[in-house]
């Protein structure tokens, strides 16, 4: 019996962490977009020139190319496909579905960190817009004069963005018992509802609408001039080219190929300002400048690359904010939640939370029976469990599990996540080439909690989450006989990494933090400002090369960086842009 009871008890939990993953990004399906410049990279000329070519239509290509396109001729490469044709995007019901498909075509590629810790990066127009948690809000002004942009014109660029997509949530039970909780355990002032980043507790924005619609970096590409931009979709870039017969390297062109194979070569016009842009992401632009040429010599050598410019730092300085949660089994039911609510704490971590009831959602069979719902990127069909070893997924033991999870009662899944973010990270690891595949994951190491004061903030958020949980305002979420130990026991028991557990998880916070680490999707770095790009985000060494993206980013800006992304987009364009045009009105380049 006690057997049983321990092979039920691990089959709830891992079902759980899928459901924690899948409620954290779900939302219902986007309404199409028919924008007449975008088509298929198959469809592309052999040779193609623009004024500016931008790689990667993520969440600052995006935002980037339809800038540029109001004066200028701009090619935007999406090495994805369209947000507005994979309904799993939107709907809410199919979000696991995008995390455990891992063909060629899926929206969200995974990667496993060599920490042992699985992530997913976007391969999607719109970038992780698309396959986010939605949450929306703006850098603290600290950051951003602490990078050196301009705060009125970065003002004016979240609100170019925020125009578009970005919205005030409509708070259920859960999340205002959340806030409550924040505030009665001393995480004040009540800020309400704001974009704004600032101590306390506060409601954020999101990217979902009040129909309960998702709102991407691909939304934005309506502000473009459609004569004057074309996206290509499933463009998967290999290499930039460079002219090297002068003092210094000056890209002038990239190679790509469609999915069909074909090869297409895309050049800078001719003129003075031209330029590719780089906006890959924080695993593609690092990635792609070493497949270019423009790398640590040593390293690319290994793989036979044609040296462009020894360049030590590209690669380095990869970061990614560790979250660590705690799961509260609720006795009665609770709403459906994204990100909403946020602890802003002064001991440098911030606490946000995600909930969600009848969590064990079955489908008919095509026989009209019962199947199970695949849970997602943990789910016992992708043989993500942590806790059986490798050789012992078969397909017999995973069915096992998901009948087991199949049979439980939809009341065992009431409940949420109460999760901390940790500031910064101070913990920093590297990123290299596995191969010459740009489609390929580069081999990645964030070691986390290897600065002791990132380890020493999650302990203390840890702490905060406690009195949360144990707060009046949340007395009506919680079961007076789980103590905040069973419930550490609990969530150590989720297979939410590959890393062995340790018998102390629940008596050592240290331990708990290390051992139940998870991303939130914040990586970052590999490019970083003053030592790859210098603070106009110029490549350093080379020429008509720019870095515009997460990847230059040497902290994660405020709780959650898609905001801030999205506006860096918006921001550079329109300096890039202006810069071109006052250089024309003053006896410069004609437009």
């Amino acid at each position: 019996m006690a057997t049983d009871q321990l092979f039920i008890t691990r089959t709830l939990v891992a079902f759980v962490a899928t459901s924690f993953f899948a409620i954290l990004c779900r939302s219902p399906q986007a309404r199409g977009m028919n924008y007449t410049f975008v088509k298929d990279a198959a469809r592309a000329p052999e040779v193609s020139y623009y004024d500016y070519i931008i790689v990667g239509g993520g969440t600052a290509g995006c935002p980037l190319a339809a800038t540029l396109s109001e004066h200028f001729r701009v090619l935007l490469l999406e090495r994805g496909g369209s947000p507005y044709d994979d309904e799993r995007i939107g709907n809410m019901t199919r979000f696991s579905d995008t995390l455990s498909d891992t063909s060629a075509g899926s929206p969200a590629q995974r990667f496993v960190s060599e920490d042992g810790v699985i992530n997913s990066r976007p391969r999607v127009l719109g970038g992780g817009s698309c396959i986010n948690a939605g949450f929306y809000t703006r850098a603290s002004d600290e950051y951003v004069r602490g990078v050196g942009w301009d705060l009125e014109a970065t003002t004016a660029a979240y609100r170019w963005v925020e125009d578009v997509v970005a919205f005030q949530p409509e708070v259920g039970p859960w999340q205002a018992a959340l806030q409550r909780g924040l505030l009665e355990s001393g995480i004040a002032p009540d800020n309400g509802f704001t974009f704004d980043h600032v101590d306390g507790t506060k409601v954020g924005g999101s990217i979902f609408d009040a129909d309960g619609r998702r709102h991407t970096a691909a939304d934005l590409l309506r502000y473009a001039r459609a004569d004057r931009l074309d996206v290509l979709l499933r463009a998967r870039v290999a290499k930039i080219l460079f002219n090297v017969r002068g003092s210094r390297p000056v890209a002038h062109g990239v190679v790509f190929h469609d999915s069909e194979g074909q090869m297409h070569k895309a050049y800078l016009n001719a003129g003075q300002g031209n330029e590719i842009l780089l906006s890959a992401g924080a695993m593609g632009s690092p990635q792609l400048l070493m497949l270019s040429g423009v790398g640590p010599a040593d390293h690319l050598n290994k793989f036979g690359i044609t040296l462009v410019h020894n360049q030590s730092a590209v690669g380095q300085g990869m970061y990614d904010n560790p979250m660590n949660a705690v799961y509260v089994p609720s006795p009665t039911p609770v709403e459906v939640s994204l990100i909403q609510v946020v602890g802003i704490t002064e001991v440098g971590s911030y606490i946000e939370g995600a909930s969600g009831s009848n969590w064990g959602i079955r489908q008919s069979g095509s026989g009209g029976g019962q199947r199970p719902h695949n849970f997602g990127m943990f789910s016992p069909q992708t043989g993500q469990l942590a806790t059986v070893p490798p050789k012992q997924r078969t397909p017999e033991a995973i069915a096992r599990a998901a009948e087991a999870m199949s049979q439980l009662n939809d009341t065992s899944f009431r409940g949420g996540f109460i999760l901390e973010k940790i500031l910064g990270p101070l913990s920093t690891g590297h990123l290299e080439l596995r191969n010459r595949d740009p489609d390929d994951n580069p081999a990645v190491t964030f070691n986390y909690f290897s600065h002791p004061e990132d380890l020493r903030r999650c302990v203390a958020g840890l702490s905060v989450i406690e009195r949360v949980i144990q707060s009046e305002a949340f007395e009506n979420f919680t079961y007076p006989y789980f103590s905040v130990e069973a419930l550490l026991n609990m969530t150590a028991e989720f297979p939410v990494n590959l890393l062995p557990r340790h018998d102390n998880d629940s008596k050592s916070l240290e331990q708990f933090c290390k051992d139940t680490v998870m991303t939130i999707w914040h990586y970052h770095g590999g490019c970083q400002v003053g030592k790859v790009v210098d603070t106009e985000y110029r490549v350093l060494g080379v020429d008509a090369l720019r870095v515009i993206d997460g990847s230059t980013f040497n902290a994660s800006p405020g709780t959650n960086p898609q905001a801030t992304v999205m506006m860096l987009g918006r921001y550079m364009g329109f300096k890039i842009q202006n810069e071109r045009l006052k250089a024309g009105a003053t006896g410069g380049r004609k437009l």
